[in-house]
């Protein structure tokens, strides 16, 4: 259990110019909200960096939260193994005694298949966050600042995705209204966004947003002995939609930032923050979203918050925010580009030099498990850069078995809280009963109307040739006959019938007529 007389994580020990041990290289706890960046080339040994920081703070009772790119990180959960290569290096370092250790760790997953399901509503997302998301045009983001202004204004909440499709349907029903009162919403932009958020559905989003939400207090839970718990989130599948990963872990900065209460300058950190693939939030970003990130990350350190940067090259890391990491640990970089010799160049600058070795030429020259460390010293002033091997890890060297992953998340603190999605009433609901109400009162009005037509009318008419009442049904409304001829029944005498049948029998025109005038005679005497 940590006590305040330890007051540093040991990274490893520095070598002198004859590659010989010299001191101790150690980060200050009280220094270790002041943010730091681990970077270097693929293979080079950052993610044991990652590993024995994350071990350290937990020792020392700070909750950790990391991202797990390749799956390595979660050896974590395991006891270490007593190779040959790690026992060395404990004993170039001088780590005596090299204990191993299984540490406490929370699995995470965005898709609830390695770990724990994380989501996080809409509504807290916000609409900056979402446009970023969705790589939305002003103008449409526009349209998804309006959405959540009228859900608000509404009472109608926003938690899961079809909540906000729901509502951007409804808004281009309105969209006349709405645009009186906010500007112009128009159908193609509320369309775009429709179907960015179909794309966002595809790529497994839907399994963020939604309830329960993720609570911060979750992250920053202690085992009874004191320890803090290290939040590991499968990263590997999340990597193939890399917008969803930045946009989530901006999301949960912000949360930290907004949720904690100010500490000032505390004894050790409240929670570290491990941001692996950093570049991965600044690629193509915004400006606004630039500034966003340095002003979280200027400002979370009052609230007890580091955070650590994770990425192959310096410049993945706008210098606005460079400029706010104060511990450093660079590994190899390789300079055979125009590009990579100015990520080293830039790499060699931000460090306090050392008078015994070229930084630049050093960066290029360093193996495996080897960094360059600077980190703060008493008063905030950083450390003159030394040349360091990294100490071996106390936990497994490597990933857990799935049975191994399974069994930790069974016996986690949070399992059961978060694995079954809740849906409640929110705007999806309330728009889809304000539709149905309207249907039925359509369909009310339709019968009303029916009910008003005159009684004992047949609604069932025949043609009209032109006389009488079309056999006793009524006409068609609207419709009169004309001119009737006034004839007391349409139905034939017998008389009549018998003249017919006989003008029919009868084969020349001459004679049809003579029977015609004869048998006429006869009709008129009855």
């Amino acid at each position: 259990m940590w006590e305040k007389q330890d007051q540093k994580i040991f990274l490893g020990a520095s070598r002198t110019p004859a590659n010989e041990y010299q001191k101790a290289e150690d980060l200050l706890l009280k220094y270790g909200n002041r943010h730091g960046i681990v970077t270097g080339a693929t293979g080079t040994g950052k993610t044991v960096t990652l590993q024995i920081l994350a071990e350290g703070f937990s020792n020392a009772g700070v909750p950790v939260f990391a991202a797990d790119i390749k799956g390595d990180l979660s050896g974590v959960a395991a006891m270490g193994e007593a190779k040959d290569f790690l026992v060395k290096r404990a004993a170039d370092v001088k780590l005596d005694p090299y204990d191993f250790q299984e540490f406490p760790v929370i699995f995470w997953d965005l898709f609830g298949e390695q770990g724990h399901p994380i989501r996080a509503t809409v509504s807290e997302m916000g609409p900056l966050l979402l446009s970023r998301l969705m790589n939305l045009t002003d103008a449409q983001e526009g349209v998804v600042n309006i959405a959540f202004k009228l859900a608000d204004e509404e009472g109608m909440l926003l938690l899961d995705l079809k909540d906000l499709q729901a509502m951007l349907a409804n808004m281009a029903e309105r969209a006349a209204e709405i645009g009186a009162r906010y500007g112009n919403v128009t159908r193609q932009s509320v369309g775009a966004i429709q179907r960015n958020l179909l794309v966002l559905e595809q790529q497994g989003a839907a399994n963020f947003f939604g309830e329960p939400a993720l609570k911060i207090a979750d992250l920053m839970r202690k085992t009874p002995d004191g320890r803090g718990a290290i939040n590991v989130l499968a990263a590997d599948k999340l990597m193939n939609n890399p917008r969803l990963y930045a946009t989530f872990l901006l999301w949960l900065m912000s949360e930290l930032f907004e949720e904690l209460p100010e500490v000032g300058d505390p004894d050790k950190p409240k929670l570290v923050f491990f941001f692996d693939e950093a570049h991965l939030l600044f690629n193509d970003a915004p400006k606004a979203l630039v500034e966003r990130v340095e002003q979280v990350v200027r400002l979370i350190r009052s609230k007890g918050v580091g955070v650590y940067f994770v990425t192959q090259n310096p410049l993945d890391v706008p210098e606005t925010v460079l400029a706010q990491l104060g511990n450093r640990i660079q590994h190899a970089l390789r300079a055979y580009t125009p590009r990579e010799q100015k990520a080293v160049k830039t790499a060699a600058d931000t460090f306090r030099p050392n008078p015994d070795f070229d930084c630049a030429q050093a960066i290029t020259q360093l193996g495996t498990g080897e960094a360059l460390v600077s980190t703060l010293e008493e008063k905030g002033i950083p450390s003159m850069v030394q040349r360091t091997l990294i100490r071996p890890p106390a936990s497994r060297l490597g990933p857990i078995s799935p049975e191994e992953r399974k069994k930790v998340m069974t016996d986690s603190p949070v399992a059961g809280q978060y694995d079954e999605t809740i849906d409640r009433e929110s705007a999806f609901e309330i728009l889809q009963k304000r539709a149905s109400q309207a249907q039925d009162a359509e369909a009310k009005a339709r019968e009303q109307e029916e009910l008003a037509e005159p009684q004992g009318r047949s609604r069932w008419t025949l043609p009209d040739f032109g006389g009488g009442d079309g056999g006793g049904y009524s006409q068609p409304r609207g419709r009169t006959s004309s001119a009737p001829r006034p004839r007391t029944s349409n139905r034939q005498s017998v008389t009549e019938a018998a003249i017919k049948s006989v003008v029919r029998s009868v084969g020349s025109s001459v004679g049809r007529a003579i029977v015609r005038g004869v048998l006429g005679s006869l009709k008129k005497g009855f």
